[in-house]
């Protein structure tokens, strides 16, 4: 645990960021989580996100960030749009352009009020549905940006940048949160909490590192 500093979350209330939260809770002395209502057409996200850390007891902003909606349509801020895949290198319909880049932008100035150095957030290049601003080139790229813009040394942490799903449940398997990631956070991207639809490319991604991560939890077992 790092002594005397202080952390804000990026949290969405899903499976990624919670984890996140557990990390951070585990490693900085503070720890504050900031979620951002953005119109998005599941509020569950958000009732999952504030369900949980009143349960933990870690105080939570909400922002409201509707504006993104405004300028970013995608299959995640409108009805109209149907989650598919990118095809010929083209990005998935459920990137909202501008997210991540937006998001650690305001979770540091919060930090600044708040007087947080760190931030961290979930995203990961191993399982990234080809998001361009989860890319650890750019999380340090924009790490730069905005020690440069603030004036200020923050850290962007991002504890699952390297993982695939399965390595991602282990994590919250060693963190003692496996049956709360997996029951209570939402990454469905028809809206519904836990398992998910089963369907859609975030529920099939989450599933198929379930399975991996317990099978290989039963191999270990099995060896022993």
């Amino acid at each position: 645990m790092l002594k005397d500093e202080k952390a804000v979350v990026v949290f969405s209330g899903g499976q990624d960021s919670t984890t996140c939260l557990f990390w951070a809770l585990n490693t900085f002395q503070n720890v504050e989580a900031v979620t951002f209502d953005y119109n998005q057409l599941h509020k569950k996200e958000i009732e999952c996100a504030k369900s949980i850390a009143e349960e933990l007891k870690v105080k939570h902003h909400i922002l409201d960030m509707n504006l993104l909606n405004q300028l970013s349509p995608s299959a995640l801020t409108r009805m109209d749009i149907d989650v598919k895949a990118g095809k010929s290198g083209e990005l998935p319909s459920s990137f909202v352009p501008g997210r991540n880049l937006i998001f650690l932008s305001m979770a540091a100035i919060l930090a600044q009020q708040i007087g947080a150095k760190h931030l961290v957030t979930g995203v990961c290049e191993t399982d990234f549905s080809g998001y361009p601003d989860c890319r650890d080139v750019f999380v340090k790229s924009l790490n730069v940006t905005i020690n440069l813009a603030m004036g200020q040394e923050f850290v962007i942490h991002t504890p699952l940048m390297w993982l695939d799903k399965a390595a991602t449940w282990k994590m919250a398997d060693d963190l003692n949160v496996l049956k709360l990631i997996k029951e209570r956070t939402l990454t469905c991207y028809e809206g519904i909490i836990g398992d998910g639809c089963g369907k859609c490319p975030a529920c099939q991604l989450r599933r198929q590192g379930y399975e991996k991560y317990m099978q290989m939890k039963a191999n270990v077992s099995t060896a022993i």
